[in-house]
């Protein structure tokens, strides 16, 4: 494909992605249609599947966007990694609020797919489990201060996120009730902390 070509079609690509995230704000992802993301992003209906065989292959083609945003915000800035020190959980549920902040229509689109679809419920699946082993280590240091972890390494992760998501969509959908950011990521920092150590701090 000649270099002007690639361009544009990158630009039409990169055009469908952004309407979507703006029309899974407005209408949820259940509720999108192509034809409304083709509209929003002022390309005409077919040229939808110049790009994407169906809404779910886009929804992959996002997640596989969040995942290359959290490899670049884990190397932002110093990764603590030492969860028996209250900084590191802090950092981390630092980076996952801001993270799902920035991208929460994306973030709600993927709950929203997985619970219609056993595919793509399997992808999501994957993509967490590979996000939680890149933290797995971090909980040795727990274990090695002689504290006691609630659960095994795996399943004491699986909690951890599964708080952090549904807080993050509980105070985020409803901004009358949502606390600063501060707060909330004070707030969770405690229990996690807490929940993964037994210990306040």
């Amino acid at each position: 494909m000649p270099n002007g070509r690639k361009e544009k079609a990158a630009e039409t690509e990169a055009a469908l992605k952004a309407a979507a995230r703006a029309v899974f704000a407005r209408k949820g992802y259940l509720n999108a249609k192509i034809t409304d993301i083709t509209a929003e992003a002022g390309r005409a209906a077919g040229s939808f599947y110049n790009h994407f065989a169906s809404k779910e292959e886009l929804l992959a083609a996002l997640l596989a966007d969040l995942a290359a945003a959290g490899d670049e915000s884990a190397l932002a800035g110093d990764h603590l990694s030492d969860f028996s020190d209250p900084a590191a959980v802090r950092w981390h549920v630092a980076q996952y609020w801001h993270f799902y902040r920035q991208h929460a229509p994306t973030m709600r689109a993927l709950g929203q797919a997985a619970l219609v679809s056993d595919e793509f419920a399997r992808t999501l699946a994957e993509f967490t489990a590979t996000q939680a082993a890149d933290i797995e280590d971090h909980l040795d240091r727990v274990t090695a201060a002689g504290m006691r972890l609630p659960a095994t390494a795996d399943l004491s992760i699986v909690m951890m996120y599964r708080l952090l998501d549904g807080a993050a969509q509980a105070w985020l959908e409803q901004p009358a009730d949502t606390p600063t950011d501060d707060e909330a990521v004070e707030a969770l920092t405690r229990f996690v902390y807490r929940g993964l150590t037994g210990r306040d701090y």
